[in-house]
């Protein structure tokens, strides 16, 4: 029996699964990992060192060079590559592109979850991913999983590119960009994208932040000793 507690959060790209796990971390005192940063800071990696994916044995020496780390700063996640602050730099557009493929090898997919099961070992935590309630934690106590309709998600993962300065995106490659990460993610061999049987749909097209966050509490609130 899992002494901690652990909030899973799964769901599509660009359905504010970052957003909500932050705040609920906020609310609540919890510690939060970014998984997803996890690996786009690897697809970094491998787009740096010219990592080809086709060949296990380079992606597997490769994964030996890699040193994740965390650093919360006014309850933002931060993430270093090999002591290097690449927070921003994984948000860009080449590893966006690049990243469920490189996610979709079991060698990469086997090392970040060993990472994160050692985060989350014995301190309360919100992660948020693909498949955090399945294969991470799939005995954690409350398991949400995000969805929301892809035009609405197109709309404010492009809004937020525009915000960091990100000019040169349309909106209709933000939307071709999200398809292809929603048919890889659910498609691939090592642990797709699915909701666990346990999990509590949570559909945001219509919620404000703020109406997400309380539907949320609702649910992990049983689950704190009083």
């Amino acid at each position: 029996m899992r002494k901690n507690l652990v909030v899973a959060i799964d769901g599509y790209s660009s359905c504010g699964k970052s957003t909500l796990a932050k705040a609920l971390a906020k609310k609540l005192g919890f510690i939060y990992i970014d998984s997803g940063a996890m690996y786009r800071a690897v697809t970094l990696y491998f787009i740096r060192n010219d990592v080809k994916i086709d060949n296990d044995e380079a992606i597997e020496e490769a994964l030996r060079h890699v040193e994740l780390n965390f650093h919360s700063r006014d309850y933002q996640s931060h993430i270093t590559l090999n002591g290097e602050e690449v927070s921003e730099e994984i948000r860009q557009m080449p590893v966006s592109e690049y990243v469920s493929e490189v996610s979709a090898h079991k060698q990469v997919r086997r090392e970040m979850v060993k990472q994160q099961q050692r985060m989350g070992k014995s301190k309360n935590i919100v992660m948020d991913g693909r498949d955090i309630g399945t294969a991470v934690f799939s005995d954690a106590q409350v398991k949400l999983f995000m969805t929301a309709d892809p035009k609405i998600r197109a709309e404010r993962r492009f809004k937020e590119m525009q915000s960091k300065g990100d000019t040169t995106t349309t909106l209709e490659e933000v939307f071709e960009n999200l398809a292809h990460r929603d048919y890889a993610d659910t498609t691939r061999k090592e642990s797709p994208l699915t909701r666990a049987e346990d999990a509590i749909i949570l559909d945001n097209t219509a919620l404000t932040e703020a109406e997400q966050l309380e539907f949320a509490l609702t649910k992990v609130t049983p689950f704190i000793p009083q």
